[in-house]
């Protein structure tokens, strides 16, 4: 497993920048552009996101149920997460404002940060477009479902949505199963559809990709179905289109309330953020069906994942704090060792 050690004196959390005083109070702030410039592999983020669910699991770090705001028309939603990870000695807070809901992908806007503090100097670490952090974060998490809960020698996976999400779930898939060997992807946006098959090629070079049409029958044949797509999205895979021993991931949209009341199993990374973002898969009373275990536990091994090859699994990937922090304090200091960003002095 991939991941940060203990901090220690001399490898501290926060790492000033050559020549910059111990009690700096400026803040590092990283732009979409310096994010983007940080390279990190598809392992490396599946290891960091793994240890910071480890450590959750262990009682070291702290994730809070998240605040939800959202008008009555329902054209945006914000959330605020707070958290603290125990092994880094860190404390961040990320924002989430998306606009637009009711409106065409192209005319949405979504602004989301990331502000790291170093729990031990009591400075600032960095504040950072947390997009990317977002985009990576997410489908290793998928990945790491997929590789905790699936069918002992699954083969096919089948991605619903070709947006942010949607382009990196199957890279990220093959990273933690490498038997995949059918991989099939819905979408109605063909310049997403050109943007998966890119994202594939791009780290595997050799595999290739199905583009399905009639998603249904596509999720009748997959071991795998991760569903990622927006909300506007015409795909609503039932139950009982999934085969035996069926793994069903739900991110974004892309599947029925269905999948998950009528699954063998559920598990959650999060029970109570499933009852705050994952409102639309409630029953008509507004219920969920109770949550088997949830996953910072599975990964532990303090928990039963899967128990048979031909239960149907829904496993909800609503995101940590945890792991944003986690992947977020790692770019931090990949961008302080190659001096990006810009410091502003803005306790000062």
């Amino acid at each position: 497993m991939t991941g940060t050690p203990a901090r220690t004196e001399n490898d501290p959390t926060g790492i000033p920048a050559a020549g910059t005083p111990a009690d700096d109070k400026t803040l590092r702030i990283l732009s979409t552009s310096d994010v983007a410039g940080l390279d990190v592999s598809l392992a490396d983020v599946v290891g960091v996101v793994e240890q910071a669910y480890r450590t959750l699991a262990d009682g070291k770090s702290a994730n809070p149920r998240k605040l939800t705001v959202k008008p009555e028309d329902g054209h945006s939603v914000s959330y605020a997460m707070l958290g603290r990870d125990g092994v880094r000695e860190v404390v961040a807070i990320k924002t989430s404002y998306k606009h637009g809901l009711d409106k065409g992908r192209d005319e949405q806007h979504y602004y989301t940060t990331l502000t790291i503090y170093d729990d031990v100097t009591g400075l600032p670490v960095a504040m950072m477009d947390c997009g990317r952090v977002g985009s990576l974060r997410t489908p290793a998490v998928s990945a790491l479902l997929a590789r905790e809960l699936a069918a002992p020698g699954s083969r096919s996976a089948l991605v619903i949505g070709t947006g942010t999400q949607g382009r990196l779930a199957l890279p990220f898939l093959l990273t933690t199963l490498p038997q995949l060997d059918r991989l099939m992807v819905y979408g109605t946006h063909p310049d997403g559809l050109a943007a998966v098959r890119e994202r594939l090629h791009h780290y595997f070079p050799e595999r290739e990709l199905e583009v399905v049409e009639d998603v249904r029958a596509a999720a009748g044949d997959a071991d795998v179905v991760v569903a990622t797509a927006g909300q506007h999205t015409p795909a609503a895979v039932e139950a009982a289109d999934l085969k035996p021993g069926a793994l069903s991931i739900l991110v974004g949209h892309g599947i029925a309330p269905s999948t998950l009341h009528e699954a063998d199993r559920v598990i959650a990374t999060s029970e109570a953020q499933m009852k705050v973002t994952g409102t639309d898969m409630a029953d008509a009373d507004g219920n969920f069906p109770p949550v088997d275990a949830e996953f910072p536990e599975v990964v532990a091994g303090r928990a039963e994942g899967r128990r048979s090859a031909d239960e149907r699994i829904f496993a909800y990937n609503s995101g940590l704090v945890v792991t944003d922090i986690a992947l977020g304090h790692r770019f931090a200091q990949l961008a302080v060792e190659q001096g990006l960003g810009t410091r502003v002095s803005l306790w000062q």
